[in-house]
């Protein structure tokens, strides 16, 4: 397994100076959506560190692994989910998949304009909702992006119940850069461009967990802070070199 410094930087508080921030190396090796995260860059990518869990009161704090690639045609996050308690019945499409035991990737492209952002939402057997929200954006909330590949460790199951056999849960997800050509300076992008970005999570019905990569200090759960969002950098160097 390649070893390289991970730059990652943990926060305490909502201050935009203590706000994490996350090299994404790039990828030489083709990344299989297969919900596995096997590929040596995978295994090589540092983890963005800690989720924060802001708005805890009980239960158990299951920590969440992920991580962010990128070649010149995809953005890629992978999720590990610690979980013993696994459960998800959300089949519809843009339905309310945060009910159940599920992640988000939220994403300002351009961070002049923290508020234009996009979200990807999948529960653990693989329901997506997406929905856009920016000042050129005239649609509907609920919004389709163009050839979005994910699956999870129970991907197209009608339902997951919690199990006593539960331990963990994955998904992996490939954006294509297309989906974000009206904000991003540069699709895809270039050496050293930043981006603002929030991973997120929900606990499902049993330990409901609610839980941020960057941290958020709404007195109610929120995820939708973009103020909050944490900075990814982009950096063209492959990983291991």
């Amino acid at each position: 397994m390649m070893r390289i410094a991970a730059v990652v930087w943990s926060a305490g508080c909502l201050c935009a100076q203590n706000l994490p921030r996350y090299d994404v190396y790039r990828t030489v090796t083709p990344i299989i959506i297969d919900a596995r995260l096997d590929e040596p860059e995978w295994r090589a990518a540092p983890s963005v560190g800690d989720f924060h869990f802001n708005w805890w009161q009980q239960g158990e704090k299951e920590q969440t692994a992920a991580r962010i690639l990128w070649d010149d045609e995809n953005l890629y996050v992978g999720f590990h989910c610690i979980d013993r308690n696994i459960s998800a019945d959300v089949l519809m499409r843009h339905g309310p998949v945060s009910l159940d035991d599920s992640v988000e990737v939220f994403l300002s492209p351009n961070v002049a304009k923290p508020r234009n952002y996009y979200g990807f939402e999948i529960n653990a057997i693989g329901t997506m909702l997406n929905f856009l929200r920016a000042d050129w954006y005239k649609g509907p909330f609920f919004w389709e992006p163009d050839g979005v590949r994910h699956r999870t460790t129970y991907h197209g199951w009608p339902a997951k119940r919690d199990s006593r056999d539960d331990t963990f849960w994955v998904l992996e997800l490939a954006i294509p850069w297309k989906n974000f050509a009206k904000d991003a300076p540069h699709t895809p992008p270039h050496d050293g461009d930043t981006w603002r970005l929030n991973l997120n999570r929900a606990g499902g019905v049993t330990n409901a967990q609610y839980s941020t990569w960057s941290p958020v200090s709404t007195p109610k759960p929120s995820f939708h802070v973009p103020e909050a969002f944490g900075t990814v950098r982009f950096v063209k160097r492959m990983l291991g070199k």
